[in-house]
């Protein structure tokens, strides 16, 4: 099992794959091959990155059919090159056909997370701050986009809004202030969770450090205001960057006195890696 994700999740997830596209059969295969035909394939990497999602093969193809073998060659997290195989599979010819198309949509979508993270990670090249992806995941895939983060050397935020406090621009909007939101949720769970606060000004930046919170995200700031915001914070609080942050902009920002750089484009534009699967 892939390790930090919940098996029953994924399950249900490659149930729902396989029921969006192979419905009541694969209507194709089944009227060429009979179920006693068996065959050998492979999955080839048609791109240079990051492996992530391998064991995917595995599971989808349990599911399928348990005659099915799959072995894994490289692991996640190894560099692939153009060429590469990254696992080879023997079973019954309709079933590989079948799990085609699964197989090769979540691993591709996995490794392309994986190597934009590690692309962006050696960009930045200080690893004391640490890269962090964003709740803008694909529905019912954040648990794999989180995991492809990691693979890809990132660090993750939280999952969703039930573990971690987070108080964002509409709640201090609707609170009517940084203070005022800070001061209701200490009156509701005390010191039970880390605060993080997003501030888009330096009089936000400034409010958020006299009432003692924990993290601030320092949100869609140029670099002269995010200096500044530094240094108002002066260590009293982690900060973290985020806002319209790429591959271009990622280095400069390597020289500000940050903890975190948190980047949905991670998990919401992802370029697919190309894999393709041939029979032997």
């Amino acid at each position: 099992m892939i390790k930090g994700i919940d098996k029953k999740r994924v399950r249900k997830l490659i149930l729902m794959a396989l029921k969006e596209d192979i419905g009541p059969g694969d209507i194709t295969s089944k009227a060429i091959f009979g179920k006693s035909d068996i065959s050998r394939a492979v999955i080839k990497s048609k791109d240079n990155g990051v492996l992530c999602g391998i064991e995917m093969v595995l599971y989808v193809y349990s599911l399928i059919d348990r005659r099915v073998s799959v072995s894994a060659i490289p692991h996640d997290g190894d560099k692939i090159r153009e060429g590469t195989i990254v696992c080879e599979m023997t079973g019954p010819t309709i079933s590989l056909l079948s799990g085609e198309r699964t197989v090769l949509n979540f691993i591709q979508r996995m490794s392309g997370i994986a190597t934009r993270t590690s692309n962006i990670v050696s960009i930045l090249g200080v690893p004391r701050i640490k890269i962090l992806d964003t709740r803008k995941t694909l529905p019912g895939f954040r648990y794999l986009d989180k995991y492809s983060v990691k693979t890809g050397g990132g660090s993750n935020h939280r999952m969703g809004l039930y573990d971690m406090m987070l108080i964002k621009d509409n709640h201090i909007k609707a609170a009517g202030g940084v203070g005022a939101s800070i001061e209701r949720v200490r009156k509701k769970h005390g010191d039970k969770y880390k605060i993080e606060v997003e501030a888009k000004t330096l009089d936000q930046v400034l409010e958020a450090v006299d009432s003692g919170v924990d993290i601030i995200m320092l949100d869609n700031m140029d670099m002269e205001t995010m200096s500044k915001a530094t240094g108002i914070i002066s260590k009293r609080a982690l900060i973290e960057v985020s806002g319209n942050v790429d591959e271009e902009r990622i280095k400069e920002l390597s020289v500000l006195e940050i903890d975190y750089i948190s980047i949905g484009a991670l998990t919401h534009s992802v370029r697919a890696f190309d894999f393709s699967m041939e029979f032997l």
